[in-house]
């Protein structure tokens, strides 16, 4: 195996699906898979489906492309850009929207190619990232309604992203109240409402998610089996369904504190050190061209990340639970931003099992 990889067991991956699905299922929501988080890889994409989403949703058109041999609905997230709109007419079925000028692009697009393309419109709730404010909301959509070759299959919105918005059944409740007010006054019937990603999840547990509410967009939850709103672990999910894994390539013993005037780092900020001793420290072959070091909790709990630069990380393992050598491989848990750059990394070997 050539090192630093990320290695994903699909199975979990599936497990995880499954269980998350099946609880939506008995409220009437269907998952959308977000398969951006790993780059869309097929074979764990086909383990989402497996377990049971009903359309796979990605941010970048490149990695829609990727899908195609995956015989589901394939969602555009990431509001389109207009430069892409030949792109995103071939392979999204469905697109979120927000603007009316994008969505005459669409459109052309869409009649040019006899086909037409569903889209999403989403609503800014107050969270202040994509969306269409929710005061303007109905007369948007009475735009989007004139559109040829354009279907506006329902309505969405996108909470926690960018400010932390937590949802719940007031702001949820208002996204329904204003698909309501869409469907009675164009005549139409949304046939999705989509409220938001897995920082919803807390409101399925309580019991609380409005009626209408039929889709919602996961990610994290079942990647890392973690809800967003406020970080919570979903019971009998897997948390280690993705390992980051690194080489050690140096062991020594030095002191904690660099010697000399201490200046701006490889990225451009001061250090701080707090003097521990003498410290057993390793350095593996990985550093932030690679993966985020923050998001990283080595399985040997004495193993504790200390730094980065852009090729070396650095490990204290004056504790480890272990005894390691050069040559040693050191296993890690990821959060989400972890596994975001390992994904991307093409540094980075992907291996699924």
């Amino acid at each position: 195996m050539q090192y630093p990889a990320l290695i994903i067991e699909k199975d979990k991956v599936r497990h995880n699906a499954k269980l998350l699905t099946d609880k939506l299922g008995t409220f009437g929501i269907k998952a959308a898979g977000v398969t951006k988080v790993f780059c869309a890889i097929p074979e764990v994409a086909q383990a989402m489906v497996e377990g049971g989403v009903y359309a796979l949703a990605d941010s970048r058109i490149e990695n829609l492309k990727r899908l195609v041999g995956i015989n589901v609905p394939k969602l555009l997230l990431r509001i389109p850009m207009q430069s892409q709109a030949k792109e995103v007419v071939e392979y999204a079925d469905v697109s979120l929207n927000s603007e009316l000028e994008t969505l005459k692009a669409l459109s052309k697009e869409a009649k040019e190619k006899n086909k037409v393309h569903q889209i999403i419109m989403m609503i800014d709730l107050g969270d202040l990232r994509e969306g269409v404010w929710y005061e303007n909301a109905v007369e948007l959509a009475g735009e989007i309604v004139k559109l040829e070759n354009i279907k506006l299959m329902g309505i969405g919105t996108n909470l926690t992203c960018y400010g932390g918005v937590i949802p719940t059944s007031t702001n949820l409740g208002l996204l329904v109240k204003l698909g309501e007010e869409i469907e009675s006054r164009y005549g139409i019937n949304l046939e999705i409402i989509s409220g938001g990603n897995s920082s919803s999840l807390h409101l399925i547990e309580k019991n609380e998610m409005p009626e209408r509410v039929n889709q919602l967009r996961l990610g994290e939850s079942i990647v890392l089996g973690q809800e967003t709103a406020y970080g919570e672990r979903i019971e009998n999910t897997y948390r280690d369904a993705f390992t980051f894994a690194a080489e050690i390539v140096e062991l020594k013993e030095k002191p904690s504190i660099p010697i000399g005037e201490i200046g701006m780092d490889a990225f451009g900020q001061k250090p701080v050190f707090q003097d521990k001793g003498l410290m057993l420290r390793a350095i593996v072959a990985a550093g932030r061209q690679d993966i985020k070091p923050e998001g990283l909790i080595a399985r040997d709990k004495g193993i504790e990340v200390i730094g980065a630069s852009s090729d070396h990380m650095i490990l204290n393992i004056t504790h480890a639970e272990g005894k390691y050598k050069v040559g040693d491989i050191i296993e890690f848990d990821v959060n989400y931003g972890a596994l975001l750059a390992a994904a991307t990394s093409d540094y980075v070997s992907k291996i699924v099992k």
